[in-house]
């Protein structure tokens, strides 16, 4: 019987095989005619969700066979499909890191298991722009951005980008921090001593490291790579991929930009309504802050023009008189003369 059985199936699936070539359609295609699926379920990515829901998604529909995380975390309940959605019994703090191993299971029966690194929903990421940057370096001085906070809130999951550093533009993801209207945020984008410390405990004395602002939040993304350059694109986003904040460099007043990622970052930011030219079109580098007059100098920086209101544009923007750079602080208004 079993052996009929299985005689019968691949007699099926010669015949199948045959159909396909006379109408020219495709091996998953015959597979499921045969009311079968080949293909196993791909997982497309998480989605920081509101509340108490974590939201995984999936090309088609699963059920979830196994879930844990790590932390753990307090699961209530898990619904399956192409979202499968995990209802937490609590909140949890906003920002944190976690990983989720799933095991799913589609209606043909193939299945999945992925592991996926993921931050818990912040829902008070506070109002925020890029303040100042230095883009020259001498051991032990790094470049850095400095942030500023228009009001009270966690940065965690805040991520900073920039697209010159174009093998993985992502530099720095912040961890929860609690800050306040007012404060200086400085991400140093070098770590070159051993006293350089994020300081994300609620301690703003706790770095030491150049640079270091005792009233200020400093963190340090590792390693000792030139990640900017005063030709440059550097934005924040939140966890729904939104722009919060940008800028952008040029050391020269070009007509166009002769590299595509600084193209893609002009368009990015021209959409997402974060940076534009005078007239309201594309930034060009002509649109950019003009940056050559910095040159080799330590001690100037790319000051932002906080007596005015934010208009996305270069023209809040200055380069910093010689010896005016301000990390942590209030920005110098003494402006560079040739």
């Amino acid at each position: 019987m079993k052996t009929s059985t299985w005689l019968w199936g691949l007699k099926t699936l010669i015949n199948m095989a045959v159909l396909c070539l006379s109408v020219s359609c495709s091996v998953e295609e015959a597979v499921e005619i045969l009311g079968g699926r080949s293909q196993t379920p791909v997982f497309l990515g998480y989605k920081a969700s509101g509340g108490q829901t974590l939201q995984f998604r999936f090309s088609q529909a699963v059920e979830v066979l196994a879930f844990t995380t790590e932390p753990a975390l307090p699961v209530e309940s898990i619904e399956g499909g192409e979202v499968v959605r995990v209802n937490l019994s609590a909140r949890v703090p906003g920002g944190e890191p976690y990983a989720a191993d799933i095991l799913v299971k589609d209606e043909g029966g193939n299945t999945l298991n992925v592991l996926v690194p993921f931050r818990s929903r912040n829902e008070r990421l506070p109002k925020l722009l890029i303040n100042e940057l230095r883009t020259e370096y001498s051991r032990p001085k790094a470049e850095f951005v400095e942030l500023k906070a228009l009001e009270a809130g966690n940065l965690g999951a805040l991520r900073l980008f920039i697209s010159g550093n174009t093998k993985a533009p992502l530099v720095f993801e912040f961890p929860p921090a609690e800050v306040a209207a007012g404060d200086y945020i400085v991400v140093h984008l070098r770590t070159l001593e051993e006293d350089a410390v994020n300081e994300h405990t609620g301690d703003p004395a706790l770095s030491g490291g150049t640079d270091a602002a005792k009233t200020a939040w400093d963190f340090w993304v590792p390693g000792t790579e030139k990640l900017l350059h005063k030709t440059d694109t550097v934005y924040l986003m939140d966890q729904d991929d939104r722009i919060v904040d940008a800028v952008m460099m040029s050391e020269n007043p070009d007509p166009w930009w002769t590299k595509d990622h600084f193209v893609q970052a002009a368009d990015l930011l021209y959409q997402a309504g974060a940076w534009n030219s005078a007239d309201g079109e594309i930034p060009s580098p002509i649109d950019a802050v003009i940056t050559a007059s910095i040159k080799t100098a330590m001690t100037r920086s790319i000051s932002r023009d906080e007596t005015v209101e934010d208009r996305n544009t270069a023209a809040d923007w200055y380069i910093s008189a010689t010896s005016a750079a301000t990390p942590g602080a209030k920005n110098n208004p003494n402006r560079y003369v040739e």
